[in-house]
């Protein structure tokens, strides 16, 4: 956005290597400074339905991963995630977010759809999908369907250590569907983990460039935490010795992505139990995602170990939230918590829009 500071590589890699807690508590500091100055005070809350964890790929860190025999598999049916959804409004949560593992075929991208259409025409929700890669066509059928957003993120900029890790992608291809989901005027998220082994100073600078590059509408990012069950469990993360530098780096994003969402996600709290998330929301984050996936389900969809509130219904998780907020002195965000930078392209839905009749018309020419 034009006035904005242009940081450069060099620069922000001075930023990451910031030591010292009161040089780091500044750095904190101004990161709220510019959240509060860009969105306010307010918290936008995204109810999270983990609705599937078949997954086709093997990343090698990752607890859902398709060649880990010790998960229990399962799809929730679309009447669950409905009556999820229809109580998400009790509890200040006006978007839907539906993540899976990534198993495409056309049958279930087109029931997606379908699925997306009946929480646009039955909720005020706004929807978004994290499902993994797709084809450009069933991005735009979603989109048709009444999809508002979609989150993917690329991981880390540096290609060959994307290619250790993710052996069925390459970056190339994780690019190229963030550049096809801005092109069809969908609310994108994208963003990385930090202390990837391997990682470097540049890498973590290029992480944060590439989503101020691609001008993404949220940005998600969290420390690595590898699952046990994997091939690379027993692996460290880069910050093991100094941890800070997971905010660190989440605060250096914030003031390079001013505009951008950027939520307060899960994996602090797993590597700072009870206290990371907050933190996170004192230190450049607007967004929070309390889990509304049934408890039932929640210990077979562990990306990685020690996720919370595995045994709390998704009405206890809400309430927690709220006191934490409260706890912050933040508010509830109202509205659907649409980017600020929001570009809708001529002749498609603007936010919320979509529907069964755009949806149904376009099921047999997109897949």
């Amino acid at each position: 956005m034009a006035g904005q500071r242009r940081w450069t590589r060099k620069e922000l890699m001075a930023l990451l290597d910031i030591r010292g807690r009161q040089a780091r508590q500044e750095l904190y500091d101004r990161a709220d400074a510019v959240r509060r100055e860009h969105h306010g005070d307010a918290v936008h809350l995204r109810g999270l339905v983990e609705f599937s964890n078949i997954c086709a790929n093997d990343c090698l860190y990752c607890g859902i991963r398709a060649g880990n025999a010790k998960v229990d598999r399962y799809r929730l049916d679309d009447e669950a995630i409905l009556a999820l959804a229809r109580r998400m409004g009790q509890h200040g949560q006006t978007t839907i977010v539906l993540q899976s593992g990534e198993a495409p075929s056309p049958d279930g991208d087109a029931a997606l759809g379908r699925l997306v259409s009946r929480i646009k025409a039955e909720t005020r929700l706004a929807v978004t999908l994290s499902v993994g890669n797709r084809p450009r066509e069933v991005y735009a059928l979603w989109r048709d369907c009444g999809m508002d957003r979609y989150l993917l993120r690329f991981e880390t900029s540096d290609p060959e250590l994307f290619a250790r890790l993710h052996p069925d992608c390459t970056l190339a291809e994780r690019l190229r569907c963030l550049v096809d989901l801005l092109d069809l005027g969908v609310q994108t998220g994208g963003g990385f983990m930090t202390g990837l082994p391997g990682e470097t100073l540049s890498t973590a600078a290029d992480n944060i460039l590439l989503c101020r590059d691609l001008d993404l509408d949220m940005i998600g990012l969290g420390p690595y935490l590898p699952h046990p069950d994997t091939p690379m469990g027993l692996s460290q993360n880069s910050h093991d010795q100094d941890p800070e530098r997971h905010f660190v780096a989440l605060a250096a994003t914030r003031l390079v992505n001013p505009d951008a969402h950027i939520p307060a996600t899960t994996a602090f709290d797993a590597l700072f139990p009870g206290t990371g998330r907050n933190l996170a929301l004192s230190r450049g984050a607007n967004v929070f995602m309390p889990s509304a996936t049934p408890v039932s389900r929640r210990a077979d969809y562990q990306l990685y170990p020690g996720k919370p509130c595995l045994d709390e219904s998704g009405e206890a998780c809400a309430r927690c939230v709220l006191g934490r907020l409260s706890a912050l002195g933040r508010q509830v965000g109202q509205g659907p918590g649409h980017s600020r930078r929001f570009r809708p392209v001529a002749g498609h839905p603007a936010p919320s829009g979509g529907g069964l009749e755009g949806c149904a018309k376009n099921q047999t020419k997109s897949l």
